[in-house]
């Protein structure tokens, strides 16, 4: 019996900043039998050029971000409603849950994803105060009641 193949499947939207290192900002793995699994890098609040949005105000970097997301998704022919996990890292926990918080719970419909919020010494860009990556799933049958 052949097992069948799994694709592997770099996802770029346009307008995206050029990652910084050798990763994709986000990963479609798939098969006609299996249906997809899209794995999102971590997303932060930049520009097309890279350039770090909104210094200092995690609610509206957390906007950015989620954006981003949803831009990668898009890619793959997903969107926010198709996340199964999330991780939430904030620099300054305390100050900030309430704003990403928020943003998050603006952004995603029920039943929302798995959701993790770690609290971080820092991230990767000067100013940068919120980070998240994800899992979304493609061909995921209706929503039912939970277990």
């Amino acid at each position: 019996m052949t097992q069948a193949r799994i694709a592997r499947i770099p996802l770029v939207p346009k307008g995206h900043s050029k990652p910084v290192g050798r990763y994709s900002p986000g990963i479609a793995l798939g098969s006609e039998v299996a249906g997809s699994l899209v794995f999102l890098s971590g997303q932060v609040a930049t520009d097309e050029h890279g350039r770090m949005l909104h210094p200092g105000d995690a609610g509206r970097q957390a906007e950015v971000v989620f954006d981003r997301l949803a831009a990668v998704l898009e890619v793959a022919g997903l969107t926010l409603a198709d996340l199964v996990s999330l991780t939430i890292y904030v620099r300054d926990l305390r100050s900030h849950f309430a704003a990403v918080s928020a943003v998050r719970d603006a952004r995603l419909s029920e039943p929302g994803p798995s959701s993790a919020f770690i609290g971080v010494q820092d991230l990767v860009e000067d100013g940068c105060l919120v980070e998240i990556s994800g899992i979304a799933a493609a061909g995921i049958a209706a929503d039912r009641e939970p277990l």
